[in-house]
């Protein structure tokens, strides 16, 4: 796990809502099921969004972050409580509210906290299951212009097809949270 320095354009349009912590980056190993990205790492930013009170406020104030960074198809729900992963695109979630314990990257992968203001940007092929979560968590999902998420759970048949979709998903334009200076931009060149 590494952390990249970031700080906050003071001109970025959200930049009151933003904290300038830098993420962390998970290298993520093929655990043999979920075979997780190549060469990119998994970012987590911690307590990244300043969100005001109320789960609609909250997850339109995300969506519209994602949005103005560019990653679009913005989705509103949970995590699902089986592993799986998106082999044709990489996603971002942002906690809107509550919290959950998220094991990334199959069963050799890493638990993690995620809570009300956290991001994750997941790479294409980095599995991504719910544990455990509070009454109330919530998560805005999106990706990166011209991606679509497909489904995949870890399957043997699905592997060779996987791979090789995981191989041509683009690098995206920006980061989801800070743009195209992001700290993504770096820690996925």
């Amino acid at each position: 796990m590494s952390r990249a320095a970031h700080s906050i354009d003071p001109n970025h349009p959200f930049a009151g809502s933003l904290k300038a912590a830098p993420p962390l980056a998970h290298v993520l190993a093929d655990d043999g099921g979920i075979p997780n990205h190549p060469r990119f790492p998994l970012l987590i930013y911690p307590d990244a969004i300043c969100l005001p009170g109320g789960r609609r406020a909250a997850a339109s104030l995300i969506q519209e972050l994602f949005h103005e960074n560019g990653w679009t198809g913005s989705w509103v729900n949970g995590v699902f409580s089986h592993h799986h992963y998106h082999a044709t695109a990489h996603e971002v979630l942002g906690c809107l509210c509550g919290s959950a314990t998220i094991l990334f990257g199959g069963e050799k992968g890493v638990e993690i906290e995620f809570r009300a203001g956290d991001v994750a940007v997941i790479p294409a092929g980095v599995g991504h299951k719910n544990l455990g979560c509070s009454s109330d968590f919530g998560v805005v999902g999106a990706y990166p212009p011209g991606q679509s998420p497909d489904m995949n759970y870890g399957d043997p048949g699905e592997r060779p097809k996987s791979l090789a979709d995981i191989a041509g998903v683009a690098l995206p334009g920006s980061d989801p949270v800070f743009g195209v200076d992001g700290p993504l931009m770096t820690l996925w060149s």
